[in-house]
């Protein structure tokens, strides 16, 4: 177990993160053509593929998670896309859920299922190059939701699966993402994100996983995308801090938030200010997704030859996002292009 502890570290300690490349065939389609570009697996590949090889992964990405079509593919080199990672410093890790379906007798919620064969693909993802592992429930936020039964279902399906994870020789990423899609408020996502993570690790502590070999990837506290009143991002930040503080356990070693439909500026400036009040031991760091790739994705899609200019726009993000990490992230620097 001291062997998935150093793994974790080596993910998101100095700063770095982890970029989240595991859309899968769908969403990234959905990606390209709304910027233009025909969702082949060659145009998805050479995408990634401009990401995986630049500068900033050697110092500002400590792991990537992948989906299961990448995670296969061969590089322009002839290199596995693992061996593209591990040549940079980073760990390779893999998306292992098979999606959210409608929960039974509560389907306006979700549960994410892959349990079933989850072992015998974790092998193979393990004779891959991966080494750690990515797992997602997704709860709402209503005057009825969450309900008792999602939040008991996913914790429950989190925990197996980290559990299994972990006996594969694998760091389990732990993500409950409570989404901003709603009008609640921010205090509403401050208690019902905190009931979600405190169950999260009841669960976990219930199937004997190791804290000290995971990393959780929980939401910011934000208030609903239809809610009329915004609050600041000092409020983001201070409202984060109390809901980790009060729900997750000492032993794990850090936390990798996910950006969750904020703009690449907003998922920066509230990391920065959470790293910058940071008063517990926990690690703070990201794992984003668009929050990473939306800007080199628009530029690359104008000219999907130009790879140095498209990586110098990633090298940047990726750069302002571990400066955020350490708390060292300002305008000044974000407009210093």
């Amino acid at each position: 177990m001291s062997e998935l502890n150093s793994i974790a570290l080596k993910i998101i300690s100095n700063g770095k993160g982890i970029l989240a490349a595991d859309e899968s065939n769908n969403t990234m389609t959905k990606r390209l053509d709304a910027v233009n570009v025909i969702s082949t697996p060659e145009n998805r590949l050479n995408f990634r593929e401009i990401l995986f090889t630049s500068e900033s992964m050697k110092k500002c990405i400590g792991g990537v998670i992948l989906y299961d079509e990448t995670i296969n593919q061969l590089s322009k080199t002839n290199l596995t896309i693992p061996e593209i990672i591990l040549q940079s410093g980073a760990v390779p890790g893999i998306k292992v859920d098979t999606g959210v379906k409608n929960l039974a007798n509560s389907p306006d919620e979700k549960i994410t299922e892959g349990l079933d064969g989850l072992r015998e693909r974790l092998e193979k993802y393990y004779k891959l190059g991966a080494r750690f592992t990515k797992w997602r429930g997704v709860y709402s936020i209503t005057k009825k939701y969450p309900s008792q039964i999602s939040i008991h279902s996913n914790a429950h399906a989190l925990a197996r699966y980290s559990a299994i994870v972990q006996e594969c020789g694998m760091v389990p990423i732990v993500e409950p993402e409570v989404l901003m899609d709603g009008d609640h408020s921010a205090d509403e996502c401050l208690n019902k994100t905190s009931e979600v993570i405190s169950r999260c690790f009841d669960e976990l502590i219930i199937q004997k996983v190791d804290l000290k070999g995971i990393i959780l990837k929980p939401n910011m506290i934000l208030a609903g995308n239809k809610f009329k009143n915004k609050i600041s991002n000092d409020e983001v930040a201070s409202k984060t801090l109390k809901c980790l503080k009060n729900s997750v356990p000492a032993e794990i070693p850090g936390i990798a938030f996910l950006s969750g439909g904020q703009t690449e500026i907003e998922a920066t400036e509230n990391l920065n200010l959470i790293s910058k009040n940071n008063d517990t031991n926990f690690i703070m760091t990201y794992s984003y997704g668009r929050a990473l790739q939306q800007s080199a994705l628009k530029f690359w899609s104008k000219n999907i030859k130009d790879v140095k200019r498209t990586q110098n726009i990633f090298n940047h993000r990726a750069n302002m996002c571990t400066l955020a990490a350490q708390g060292k992230w300002s305008y000044e620097i974000e407009n210093k292009k």
